[in-house]
């Protein structure tokens, strides 16, 4: 077992350094993330701000209709790709941040989360756009099928055909690497805190996440969503209201904390790093909490029961403002004022291991029900990624092959509790931000369209030709 450890954990670090080249102290594949954000939130008019109030009244149905073809709801289709993105990247991914990149990460992650409002409304309302409905109902859809039939509508069918093949090879790999192996490790430190026998154990734990998870995921998007539009809400209730709690029991030390993290953002010593290390630090950790960018979201939202791909786009915006603006820096300020983050006796800790600690400091018996929230997002998440890597794997490979596929992804959650936790980290940063290469290059051809679409919608919407349900 150790042996396989070793030679799992240095594959994966070759990768990181190969995917992760730096120029100046720079990643790339960073730069090019986040110059994304920023093209498409100019483009879009800042879609981000002025579609947040009419997003969150389609969340709440006012502009359902059952007739329309898809497969699950706005809210459900919302919930699936929550389950996705928060989750350990807001509770682990948080704190690898600050330990990283200093406080001052905080900064840069919210404003990542905020440019990635726009890239996800790009992304979702080309799912919707070119998403494909099978005679038995069912949904395709997905960076594979915008990069294909929409640049093919352009005249670039070769080059269409080259990302979307691109985007699902890697994304394959993100679900059998850091989607699978980096829920399964974290979720595992975090479960073993509280039960210490899993800690030596780890093919204990890697078995129960196992069977679980094959449960959900053999029923496809539809039991994906009805598990996902409870569990999702309920685990982020508990979660934001337990970190509310320890911020307003500690609000005179709100100020302190706010200025610590700013300070950390713009004076050079004082984040790890400096200044440009808290800006990579968070910027990174905000591509692996909300995957603005990279694409994948918009699989599910193209299950979606609507007519408007604008409409769905729309909502998609509400994920990295719930999952990056919200939670992680609540997270954040719970780990700062509680001081973990600096504390000498956590020093050796990391991920959700100090987030617990932290949170512990203040509620005593919240470690056990962080312990239960962490395998639950750590759940959610595996069987969202199932999902999203099996609607890839049959683009590439054909439905005749589907159970492969679930078979790897499956071993790979198991392998995922004997990792070395560090190679992890390291792997799934380099995966879940390779998609952005094939997905944001497709996104600039393909832009211009939705920006069309988004002005059409507005002023149908400013004319009323929408039915709006009342209550």
């Amino acid at each position: 077992m150790n042996v396989l450890s070793a030679t799992v954990s240095q594959l994966l670090e070759l990768i990181y350094n190969i995917i992760f080249f730096e120029v100046a102290g720079i990643p790339l594949i960073v730069v090019w993330f986040i110059g994304g954000g920023f093209t498409f939130t100019l483009w879009m008019k800042f879609v981000n701000l002025r579609g947040f109030k009419h997003a969150i009244a389609v969340v709440l149905g006012r502009y359902d209709d059952p007739e329309e073809e898809g497969e699950v709801s706005h809210f459900q289709a919302l919930a699936t790709a929550l389950s996705a993105t928060v989750g350990l990247g807001n509770i682990a991914g948080v704190s690898i941040a600050i330990g990283l990149g200093g406080p001052g990460a905080v900064v840069w992650m919210t404003l990542a989360g905020f440019l990635g409002m726009s890239s996800k409304f790009v992304e979702c309302t080309l799912g919707q756009k070119y998403r494909q409905i099978k005679p038995d109902g069912t949904i395709a859809g997905g960076p594979m099928y915008y990069l294909s039939a929409g640049l093919e509508e352009l005249g670039r069918k070769n080059l269409g055909r080259v990302l979307a093949g691109m985007f699902a090879i890697l994304a394959i790999a993100s679900a059998l690497g850091s989607s699978s192996i980096f829920q399964a490790n974290q979720s595992k430190v975090a479960v073993a805190r509280v039960l210490p026998i899993l800690a030596d154990r780890g093919w204990i734990y890697g078995l129960i996440l196992v069977f679980l998870v094959g449960l959900v995921i053999v029923g496809g998007i539809r039991r994906i969503a009805q598990v996902t539009a409870i569990l999702v809400p309920v685990m982020c209730g508990i979660y934001v209201l337990a970190a509310v709690w320890i911020i307003g029991a500690n609000w005179a030390a709100i100020p302190d904390a706010i200025a610590t993290i700013f300070k950390g953002a713009f004076v050079p010593q004082a984040a790890a790093g400096g200044v440009l290390g808290a800006l990579i630090q968070g910027f990174r950790r905000a591509a692996f909490s909300n995957e603005a960018g990279l694409g994948i979201a918009a699989i599910a939202h193209s299950a979606a029961r609507t007519e408007e791909p604008v409409r769905e786009g729309l909502v998609a915006t509400l994920e990295p403002f719930i999952d990056t603006v919200i939670i992680c820096n609540m997270t954040a300020l719970v780990i700062i004022i509680t001081g973990a983050y600096n504390n000498p006796e956590w020093a050796d800790l990391g991920g959700a291991e100090l987030t617990s600690v932290a949170f512990g400091s203040v509620l005593g018996w919240f470690p056990t029900v962080l312990a239960i929230a962490i395998f639950c997002f750590a759940f959610s998440t595996a069987i969202a990624w199932g999902y999203y890597g099996e609607l890839c794997w049959r683009y590439l490979l054909g439905e005749r092959t589907a159970i492969i596929y679930k078979l790897l992804f499956l071993t790979a959650i198991f392998l995922g509790t004997i990792v070395n936790p560090q190679t992890v980290i390291q792997f799934s940063d380099a995966m879940y931000l390779t998609m952005s290469i094939p997905n944001l290059l497709g996104l600039y051809f393909l832009a211009p369209g939705v920006a069309a679409d988004l002005r059409d919608y507005w002023e149908r919407l400013r004319l009323g030709k929408f039915k709006v349900r009342s209550g």
